[in-house]
């Protein structure tokens, strides 16, 4: 089973598994919402074409036998007008906003959204100028209430990596600091070399000297041979 990560875009947008693909709940305020009902995927669309051409990627998409089966989205908060209704509002200055993340329920279980996160944060290290990823997360997430499948649950964030940031009883903000991940990472790869060094050393095996000829000490004579003597083999 194959699996790997791309960037959301345009094309791959229509192709989200579950409610994600038209909900606007973190792109506009409650008014605006109203006012595009009925409207939700165009206007997504748009708001994913400006955050592409105005700020860079906000979002990847992993695909299992070339199947779409979940995503992960992100972007400065300024952007993300839905997240000024939480009581543990703003987001840190320095940091973007997590907002959605899904993979469809027959293909969890199997590290996908760990992959996610891990594809987002190599993402906004290699942006720059971002110190963190930050995200609103759902104490005890309650299915019938509207909109509550767009936030994701904290067990969730505290096992790939987040930390509560400003606790609340139902909505604390979470956070994962790019710089530790990024130390993180440099440690690993540093290891990694070190490690591959070794094994590189040990697989190179000397080759042996050519032997040498002991020279004879002192000045060399040469043998004279008497008149007359003949080589009677020629």
């Amino acid at each position: 089973m194959g699996r790997h990560v791309e960037r959301l875009t345009l094309d791959n947008l229509a192709l989200l598994p579950g409610p994600c693909r038209t909900c606007t709940f973190w792109e506009f305020d409650p008014v605006r919402r109203e006012q595009i009902r009925g409207h939700e995927a165009e206007e997504k669309a748009a708001w994913l074409s400006t955050m592409l051409r105005e700020w860079g990627s906000v979002g990847r998409v992993v695909r299992v036998d070339d199947q779409v089966v979940g995503h992960i989205t992100w972007a400065p908060a300024v952007h993300l007008p839905g997240s000024a209704g939480f009581a543990t509002a703003p987001v840190s200055p320095d940091a973007v906003l997590l907002s959605t993340a899904y993979v469809a329920p027959e293909f969890r279980g199997q590290g996908l959204g760990r992959v996610l996160v891990q594809s987002m944060a190599k993402d906004l290290i290699k942006h720059g100028g971002i110190g963190a990823v930050e995200a609103f997360g759902a104490v005890r997430p309650r299915p019938e209430e509207p909109h509550e499948e767009c936030v994701l649950p904290v067990d969730f964030l505290l096992a790939v990596g987040f930390r509560t940031h400003r606790a609340h009883a139902t909505y604390p903000r979470m956070r994962m600091d790019l710089g530790t991940t990024l130390t993180w990472r440099e440690e690993f790869e540093t290891a990694l070399e070190r490690l591959l060094g070794v094994v590189g050393a040990k697989r190179r095996v000397p080759r042996p000297s050519a032997p040498t000829v002991p020279r004879a000490s002192g000045p060399v004579r040469r043998i004279s041979r008497p008149r007359g003597w003949r080589n009677e083999a020629h």
